[in-house]
């Protein structure tokens, strides 16, 4: 076949695929006339990324999505994720510990979060290491040995599991910092190991990190050259410039050759809206409001802050960067049934995939990835429904009532993941390989190819 005849096929796939998964509101809320075939021919295009920006929304799926839009744009309107041109879904299993060879239908953030960052499946707690423990080359850490300036920003602890599998390699997900490794003993420094997640992340040495987890980086090094300091004293020493709060960000200026390490908070960083808790037999309709005790910064702060670095440090330059902006606390608050601080961080992630698009709009040879790691227990059910589990009703900004459910888990009980497929869409170089229905594996794939980077 010409090569003229193999775009005209991929196009023709692509928007059929594209057909079957975008969807499109009808009526006054869309001007235009829903004929989005020149949209998506302009977005098919192959070749290599000077940048890559990937945007994690953490348990976002497609009911988290649909429920942040339903409050904040009305059931017709759209979210920024909404208007990526290119749209499919991918599955999200990872393997069970101990029968590799079967599949786990449920995954955690540890597991599927290694499968886009390696290509590789693993268990539920594996940090970017097989089944049987060997460490895998990241996504990041292979664009940093080609050369490209890389990222890594988040709403939770940076030693969490969904930015840790970037940076990091341990057989257990809560081997956060150097005294909690009781999981992982043979990944400790002291018994030869490359040591805990906060530890592997300075030596991994990516231009910027942005999140909460300052406790786990204020704990002690317990051997090799830096025993008896701080792992922020060890950052310091590798080059990085260590800032605590919104103003230290806004004015820090690591420049072409400095790094950036933020630690925000202790822990994960404060949600963006509170709210009226899920409860057994419902709650009175509601509306959220802004969280009165947040201080910032939020995400958006965080992600134009990194972008603004590393287009510096690669203005001029032939290679661009890769970025990974996670919002993660969609699936801490949805483990809490708690519906407006869920979709208060929705809304904020959806406000830095706009940022992502900004970007690419004025650097067309950046990929931007928007998906999620798994699926989460969140249901949008009838007013009238009498459920099992726990419920709140909020009044949306369209005015009208609508009934959120929690029912995977008891009350009082951390509600669970989902099994199900989730979304993917994209832009730019390579974007239309998230078409139709992948596995999350093939991310891994997707992303090297348009940065040119392999094992």
């Amino acid at each position: 076949m010409s090569a003229a005849g193999k775009v005209r096929r991929l196009a023709a796939i692509t928007l059929a695929a594209g057909a079957a998964t975008t969807v499109v509101a009808s009526g006054a809320a869309n001007a235009w006339n829903g004929d989005r075939t020149n949209d998506v021919r302009h977005a098919i295009h192959g070749g290599k990324a000077r940048n890559v920006i990937l945007l994690i929304g953490d348990g976002m799926g497609d009911s988290e999505i649909t429920i942040a839009r339903n409050y904040s744009q009305g059931a017709a309107g759209r979210l920024n994720m909404d208007r990526l041109p290119l749209t499919g879904a991918y599955t999200t299993y990872a393997l069970q510990k101990a029968h590799p060879d079967l599949p786990d239908y449920v995954t955690d953030s540890a597991a599927s979060g290694t499968g886009w960052a390696t290509g590789r499946k693993s268990y539920n707690g594996a940090i970017s290491v097989t089944p049987d423990g060997k460490p895998q080359q990241t996504v990041l850490e292979l664009a940093k040995r080609a050369g490209f300036r890389t990222g890594d920003v988040t709403t939770a602890e940076l030693t969490d599991a969904t930015p840790a599998v970037l940076s990091a390699h341990v057989t257990d997900r809560s081997c956060q910092g150097p005294t909690d490794m009781k999981a992982c003993p043979a990944n400790a420094k002291e018994n030869g190991g490359a040591g805990s997640i906060a530890e592997q992340q300075v030596q991994t040495g990516a231009d910027v990190y942005l999140g909460g987890g300052r406790a786990r980086y204020g704990q002690t090094v317990q051997a090799g050259q830096f025993k008896g300091r701080t792992v922020i004293d060890q950052a310091k020493a590798a080059g990085y410039n260590v800032v605590t709060d919104v103003n230290g960000l806004q004015s820090a200026r690591p420049g072409r050759d400095g790094r950036l390490l933020g630690l925000f908070s202790d822990g994960n960083m404060p949600q963006e809206w509170t709210g009226p808790l899920a409860r057994t037999g419902g709650t009175e309709p509601s509306r959220c409001a802004p969280n009165a005790q947040f201080s910032g910064p939020h995400l958006t702060q965080m992600a134009s802050k990194a972008l603004d670095v590393l287009d510096g440090q690669t203005r001029g330059s032939r290679k661009g960067f890769f970025l990974q902006i996670e919002g993660a606390s969609i699936d801490k608050r949805d483990h809490s049934a708690d519906p407006c601080g869920q979709i208060g961080e929705t809304v904020e992630f959806d406000r830095a995939v706009k940022l992502a698009m900004d970007y690419a709009r004025r650097h067309p040879d950046t990929l931007v990835v928007t998906t999620a790691d798994h699926g989460h227990t969140s249901q949008i059910i009838p007013l009238d429904a009498q459920s099992p589990g726990q419920t709140a009703t909020l009044v949306t900004d369209e005015g009208a009532q609508m009934k959120i459910n929690y029912a995977t888990n008891p009350a009082g009980q951390s509600q669970e993941h989902t099994g199900t497929q989730v979304r993917i869409a994209a832009q730019g170089p390579q974007a239309a390989n998230v078409v139709g229905v992948t596995d999350q594996t093939e991310l891994f794939t997707t992303l090297t190819r348009a940065l040119g980077v392999r094992h």
